[in-house]
């Protein structure tokens, strides 16, 4: 498919366009010709993951926050699409504050979802996450095989698909929904309480301190390399089967890995940078509250509908990860 034939000219609007994921979609629209507007309230985002567009002729920065409806409207206007990545992600986050969670993630979206169908917008594309699946012990993971959620993020992310169901029936307004399963790679923030564990354990290493691993290390994830991410995304706004409209799929590779053997494939791939990293040691912490002990994705459903095919197994992306934070961070 060529997407620069369809998505050339476009005006896109990626909400949360400083953040990790957000950034990264904003540097590949402007690659495919689109013209992208980024919305962020930089409360999690970093302006320096938009230093590289912040230039071109076709970019624009909208500071503001999804929280307010009137912000939503103005970003919505003339736009033919939204990939609207903008939340408060970390399960940690959200059991130490639900209510800033559920503003941001549930109100905040709705506000986005009414903004954009009133002004037209032709498709909606949100990230959605694996943490709905909750307590549901079924793996692969299947979209229509869910738990009961075991966090306040996770239910804001299934309130998400809720509301997007109800707003097809109602309005005939089109969405889609990616489940991302634990995203990793460049721009990915190794810092905070709430960093997520690839860019974390990364930092650790090059530091020679001792990453904490919560539990036995046997916990597994299906991690998904961000090129994977972009190009889902980028199917989901440029595919032209009726079929998949006004569906949820899980954003993965199919794959898991323990926890033992990320750290294990860290070591092995840094200590071509520093051989002294091999030593470090690895500590054993208490398991963490909300955490789902095992994730695995079926991405058969993404295969039969979006045509999705990853570029990138978890080794192949880490070892790009890897020397993208060697080169960047230290």
């Amino acid at each position: 498919m060529n997407f620069k034939e369809k998505l050339s000219h476009k005006n896109i609007l990626v909400t949360g366009g400083a953040g990790f994921i957000g950034s990264n979609l904003c540097e590949e629209l402007l690659n495919l010709g689109a013209k992208v507007t980024c919305l962020d309230n930089f409360s999690t985002g970093f302006r320096e993951n938009l230093e590289a567009i912040k230039d071109n002729p076709n970019f624009k920065l909208r500071e503001g926050d999804i929280r307010d409806l009137e912000t939503c409207r103005e970003a919505c206007e003339n736009q033919d699409f939204v990939l609207h990545e903008a939340a408060l992600g970390s399960v940690p986050r959200s059991i130490n504050d639900p209510i800033t969670t559920n503003e941001v993630n549930v109100g905040g979206f709705l506000n986005m979802l009414v903004a954009a169908r009133d002004s037209g917008v032709k498709r909606f594309v949100y990230a959605a996450s694996s943490s709905t699946y909750g307590d549901s012990e079924s793996l692969p993971k299947v979209e229509d095989v869910i738990g009961k959620p075991l966090s306040p993020y996770a239910i804001t992310k299934y309130v998400n698909e809720l509301y997007a169901e109800v707003f097809k029936r109602t309005y005939d307004f089109d969405t889609i929904g990616l489940r991302y399963f634990n995203v990793f790679g460049r721009k990915q923030n190794p810092n905070g309480a709430y960093a997520a564990v690839i860019p974390k354990f990364v930092m650790q290493l090059m530091n020679h301190e001792a990453p904490v691993i919560n539990g036995d290390g046997e916990y597994s994830r299906d991690f998904t390399y961000i090129d994977n991410v972009i190009l889902m995304n980028i199917l989901a706004l440029t595919s032209e089967n009726p079929e998949a409209q006004n569906q949820v799929y899980n954003t993965a590779f199919g794959e898991r890995t323990t926890l033992n053997d990320l750290v294990k494939y860290l070591k092995q791939y840094l200590a071509d940078f520093d051989p002294k990293i091999a030593d470090v040691e690895i500590i054993y912490g208490d398991y963490r509250k909300g955490d789902v002990p095992h994730s695995l994705a079926s991405i058969e459903k993404a295969k039969k509908l979006l045509d999705y095919q990853p570029k990138y197994s978890m080794q192949e992306g880490l070892k790009e990860a890897v020397s993208w934070y060697w080169e960047n961070l230290k």
